[in-house]
């Protein structure tokens, strides 16, 4: 036992005074394993300085790839290894070989080479990590799930959980250890780019998935993960989905009461669940950039939540606190600043000066020598947990299940949990076998736009040449209705790639789709966006393009039914073309196996189960979050002026429609009376009043009727998904702490103030009383 409270208190020595004092008073988000840190003391003990700086250095396999080899495929320089790995003592490497994804197999022995490397010349493995955002992204015939955006719409913690679980797993069959997921920024705007990366615009959906998927990729021992399973790095620290002019990397004004009540949410639970590494936003908040904020990288993350892990930035952003930001004169000042703020490793990623800059900085006492040996125990405690001390590579052979039809059913499954149902007039849908399909619109046949960016190339574009093996919507649908009743005219197509040109698109031939018609039953019109990723992302114009549009029109105007299929990363403004469809189907980007769900719940085969996740906007100046502020939403008002402010959207958060009904009855609590200890025990009763079999996402939403700051209209605080067949009726329970009704106060601090309360689920309501108020005077509840 005395050896142990000595290890912890090496532990606590070790980071340094800046995280000391508050850190003492909070239990450790993950608790410190005593041979790991003896470990870590014994290195730095006998480290170089050279060797401390290049463990916080990473740099990408560009660097180290030769190009002129790889003309017959990849192949590492092992001059440049020496270079980066023997004399600058790098500690990690990222990023995809040649921009496309490789065979696992690739994968393995490129690591290997690194990873021996590595051990000859320092003693300590390498860390490589990879974009691995939704299943193997960038490992050939794994399994690619449906983007965070659709795992956000089917509400099942569980697929999250099972999701990451497989990308772990097939990870690790390619040798790599760290994954740059889960993404839980917050989606609030939907002209931002990454939007479709994460779980939505809430925050609570977004802290639950981020926990089920930290889940599945770690395992249930952060402090030694085991052979399926990697490292996860929550992304990006904070607030990055609400920039004011709504492009990427753009500044973003958040009020210090959503920062911390809102945006910070989901990596609080992250961390709290055991959360190993964590990137930070790339871009700056009212005038600060977050890689050189302080109190946000050290007090909030590792001092109040006493959390050892590591801090990474994000692509050459340190550098950009010179270039770009012009809080720095100089790359070196920057070095210091992001180094001072709380930075641990510097994706730097191109170049090796950070580790010239750093060393010069350290020996003119700019950075102390506490900073840096904090910053190195949190990368050597990574890599000792993930195990590669003990084994820095391995046989992968032992994967078996690797793009197994298995991880394919789970992918499917995810897949068909995550289209959302919007309008089905007459009940259109489904389509019964034996009528003649026109199959018209851009996305009709593409694996690219299923499966959006980060989909074996950066920006989605490699999707149709690597994953042939899958399905399109069109080949789903032939499969499906038999490719004699398909008819494929798709009138619009986008242009061919080339210099992330995703918005362009060819000549429409509308007229040719609309001949077609007239050998068609009903027109299915898949449209949207194709694929693409971060900052080529943005745009000026949220409305869906001209071509589709008239595409849709024109089809319209035949006289025939028309489903419209939506198939995009982001929610584009369709108020011309949404009365035109008699069903409207969301199935944003669902992956590799998304044609074959939507081929599914078209026919009946499945039932449609899904949410929105986000609120869809019907006008371009009209966007809007499901918790808007009362003012937002108070009609015309009357006297001298037309206030003339409405929620008027196209689809709210949380609709989706199914082929069976759903009935809420019977929402009860255990106490009507609480205070901020207390635990609320939610039921209800949900019964399928329907034909046919279905799963439904109970949803639990609070307003606080009165607040000393102006309250939310209403917030979601749990759900739970249920399957229920004809006539059957759950009684599902819904758990709130007292605690989980607070808010944060124009002062900073969380405050439960005593006051009435709504409850609702489905369209019942009940009401609450607190009985008294709490102030918090920590800075977490």
């Amino acid at each position: 036992m005395k050896q142990i409270k000595n290890l912890a208190l090496a532990s606590v020595l070790c980071a340094g005074s800046y995280v000391a004092g508050m850190a003492q008073q909070v239990a450790p988000a993950i608790p410190a394993d005593p041979v790991i840190e003896q470990n870590i003391q014994n290195w730095l003990k006998k480290m170089t300085l050279e060797e401390k700086i290049g463990q916080m250095c990473e740099i990408t396999v560009d660097v180290v790839t030769d190009f002129p080899g790889s003309k017959v495929g990849f192949k590492l320089s092992e001059a440049m290894l020496d270079t980066v790995i023997g004399k600058y003592k790098v500690g990690s490497i990222l990023n995809v070989p040649l921009s496309v994804a490789q065979k696992k197999e690739v994968w393995a022995a490129a690591i290997k080479q690194i990873q021996d490397k590595s051990m000859k010349e320092i003693g300590i493995p390498c860390i490589y990590g990879v974009d691995q955002i939704h299943g193997t992204t960038y490992t050939l015939d794994g399994t690619l799930f449906p983007q965070g955006i659709n795992m956000g719409a089917a509400f099942n913690r569980e697929l999250t959980r099972r999701g990451a679980e497989i990308s772990a797993y097939e990870t690790k069959a390619g040798c790599i250890p760290w994954t740059y997921a889960p993404v839980v920024d917050l989606g609030r705007d939907p002209r931002w780019p990454r939007m479709w990366e994460n779980y939505g615009e809430d925050c609570y959906v977004n802290a639950e998935m981020g926990v089920a998927a930290i889940q599945g990729f770690q395992g249930t021992d952060p402090n030694h993960i085991g052979p399926n399973h990697v490292a996860a790095c929550v992304k990006h620290y904070m607030g990055y989905g609400v920039p004011v002019s709504g492009k990427d990397r753009t500044p973003s004004a958040i009020p210090r009461t959503d920062l911390r009540e809102k945006h910070f949410a989901p990596f609080l639970a992250a961390i709290k669940a055991g959360a190993l590494s964590l990137m930070v936003n790339s871009a700056v908040d009212n005038g600060m950039p977050f890689h050189a904020n302080k109190e946000l990288l050290t007090d909030w993350l590792k001092r109040d939540l006493n959390w050892d892990g590591m801090i990474v930035t994000d692509w050459a952003d340190i550098n950009n606190l010179c270039v770009r930001d012009h809080i720095a004169a100089t790359k070196k000042e920057a070095i210091k600043i992001a180094i001072n703020a709380g930075i641990d490793m510097s994706m730097v990623p191109y170049e090796v000066s950070f580790c010239d800059y750093l060393k010069e900085l350290v020996e003119e006492g700019e950075v102390p020598m506490s900073r840096i040996d904090d910053a190195v125990a949190r990368v050597l405690r990574l890599k000792y947990r993930l195990g590669l001390f003990e084994k820095p590579d391995w046989d992968i052979k032992a994967y078996d299940k690797f793009g197994s039809a298995e991880f394919a059913a789970d992918a499917l499954q995810a897949a068909e949990e995550s289209e959302v149902l919007l309008k089905n007039e007459g009940n259109i849908l489904p389509l019964a076998k034996g009528k003649k399909i026109l199959l018209a619109g851009p996305n009709a046949n593409s694996m690219r736009c299923l499966n959006g960016g980060w989909s074996y190339s950066w920006q989605g574009h490699r999707a149709d040449d690597c994953a042939q093996a899958y399905n399109t919507i069109y080949e789903a649908l032939c499969n499906k209705y038999g490719k004699e009743n398909i008819i494929y005219e798709p009138g619009v197509t986008y242009a061919p790639y080339k210099n992330d040109n995703w918005w362009e698109e060819n000549v429409p031939e509308i007229e040719k789709s609309v001949a077609a018609a007239a050998q068609a039953d009903v027109i299915i019109a898949c449209v949207g966006e194709n694929s693409y990723c971060e900052t080529p992302g943005n745009m000026n114009d949220l409305t869906m393009s001209t071509n589709q549009r008239n595409l849709v029109k024109a089809l319209a105007a035949t006289g025939k039914p028309v489903v419209l299929v939506l198939n995009q990363g982001r929610p584009r403004i369709i108020n011309d073309i949404e009365p035109l469809a008699k069903a409207v189907v969301n199935v944003m980007l669902p992956g590799n196996y998304g044609g074959d769900a939507l081929a599914n719940l078209l026919a009946g085969d499945a039932n449609f189960s899904a949410k929105m996740p986000f609120t869809y906007p019907k006008y371009i100046n009209s966007l809007a979050t499901y918790d808007y502020k009362p003012c937002e939403n108070i009609g015309q008002m009357g006297g001298n002026y037309n206030y003339d402010a409405v929620m008027d959207v196209q689809w709210p958060f949380g609709f989706g429609l199914s082929y069976t009904t759903y009935n809420y009855s019977n929402l009860k609590v255990d106490k009507s009376q609480f205070t901020a200890d207390d635990e609320l025990v939610f039921t209800v009763d949900v019964t399928n009043t329907g034909k046919v079999a279905g799963k439904e996402s109970v949803l639990l939403f609070s307003k606080d009727m009165v607040a000393s700051s102006t309250p939310d209209n209403i917030r979601l605080r749990n759900f739970e998904k249920i399957e229920l067949q004809p006539g059957e009726t759950q009684t599902v329970t819904l758990k709130l702490k007292g605690s989980d009704l607070a808010f944060v106060g124009y002062d900073g601090k969380w405050r439960l103030e005593q006051g009435d309360f709504k409850v609702k689920c489905g369209d019942q309501w009940i009401d609450l009383q607190c009985t008294a108020t709490k102030i918090w005077d920590t800075p977490n509840r």
